[in-house]
């Protein structure tokens, strides 16, 4: 099967496949402040990742191109949506456009659309240094994105077997390129012992692209018919991997996986994050509404999390790390066991 065609299965696929929720995120609980003595022009959704300044604390995460026009109409979309709301976007892996230069124009069209706007390229940790040299020219990104995928791999029939030197490729990578690189995984979590090792590294961000969201294994296992459906639930839920990896480096830590409305992005940053990358909820109401329903609704996210700080009394999206919260049933559970005392949450001030 092309490269190409697996792409737009992947669309398909994410877009019928029933995900899990298990992110975690319902077991986060707000302490309600009463006197936050804010008002909501106090407020400002501006964050910081890797020395780029966003201006919205959650951005358009990484999804297709590599698929022929479907892609490239998709990716444009997504980048005049990105362009009116003022947030950052990622576009998917670049692999398709580097093995086949027909693609380039599928990834190229975010940056034609959006010449003035954050934009971040992707490309595997199976990369060389030229490879994702070639990536970031190819859109002029301000960042690089390197993706860990592991699991859709092995649940892949023609996905890789091997995955030796991953980690030292990302430190070439890192120490060769000129914009920041985020490290990010695609659903499965990242645990505290990868991040430590990537916090050795000179990489910018980590996205701890947790479990509860968009399940690659799934998808992989729909393409076939002998499936390896123990991969199915194999993950670290996105909450639980923000304070794994918010708790051992000392980079920018970003939140995905199963981020779907504007109380988890707030609960990202209030468990460590900087910022949150949506896909699959912002890819559905595109593709289900249209382009002028899903700024209306980037919109919302921003007029929300306004609210929410205000409410928290939080100026900025730093001060939400200050902001008490109770971790509770299976969250609290793993962090438990985990070592990562999550009582210590409940008694911020």
């Amino acid at each position: 099967m092309s490269r190409a065609k697996r792409k737009l299965d992947h669309i398909e696929y994410a877009l019928s496949d029933k995900q899990s929720g298990k992110t975690g995120f319902d077991e986060v609980v707000i302490v309600h402040q009463s006197l936050p003595d804010r008002s909501v022009n106090d407020v400002s959704l501006h964050s910081e990742v890797g020395g780029l300044l966003l201006s919205s604390p959650f951005f358009i995460n990484a999804m297709t191109g590599g698929g022929g026009e479907k892609t490239s109409e998709i990716n444009a979309s997504l980048a005049r949506a990105a362009k009116e709301t003022g947030i950052a976007l990622s576009v998917g892996s670049q692999m398709s456009a580097i093995k086949d230069k027909q693609e380039r124009h599928t990834y190229q069209v975010v940056r034609k659309e959006n010449p003035d706007g954050l934009i971040f390229g992707n490309i595997g940790s199976e990369a060389t240094v030229s490879q994702a040299i070639e990536a970031a020219e190819m859109i002029e990104a301000d960042a690089l994105q390197i993706h860990l995928n592991v699991i859709q791999e092995l649940a892949m029939p023609e996905g890789d077997r091997a995955f030796n030197g991953a980690l030292e490729r990302i430190a070439r990578i890192s120490d060769e390129l000129p914009i920041p690189v985020i490290v990010k995984e695609t659903g499965f979590g990242i645990s505290s012992e990868a991040a430590v090792k990537l916090n050795e590294t000179s990489i910018a961000a980590i996205d701890a692209g947790g479990y509860g969201g968009t399940n690659f294994s799934s998808i992989e296992n729909n393409r076939q018919e002998r499936k390896k459906l123990f991969f199915n639930e194999w993950g670290i839920p996105t909450a639980a991997s923000i304070v794994e990896t918010a708790a051992v480096t000392n980079k920018d830590v970003l939140a995905s996986g199963g981020i779907h409305k504007s109380s988890d992005v707030l609960k990202s940053l209030l468990l460590g994050a900087s910022a949150a990358g949506i896909a699959g909820s912002f890819l559905r109401i595109l593709t289900e509404q249209g382009e002028k329903q899903l700024v209306e609704e980037i919109k919302f996210f921003q007029d929300d999390l306004i609210m929410m700080m205000t409410a928290l009394g939080c100026k900025t999206v730093a001060d939400l790390k200050h902001i008490p919260v109770v971790l509770t049933g299976n969250l609290y559970h793993w962090l438990n066991v985990r070592g990562f005392s999550p009582e210590l949450f409940s008694r911020r001030s």
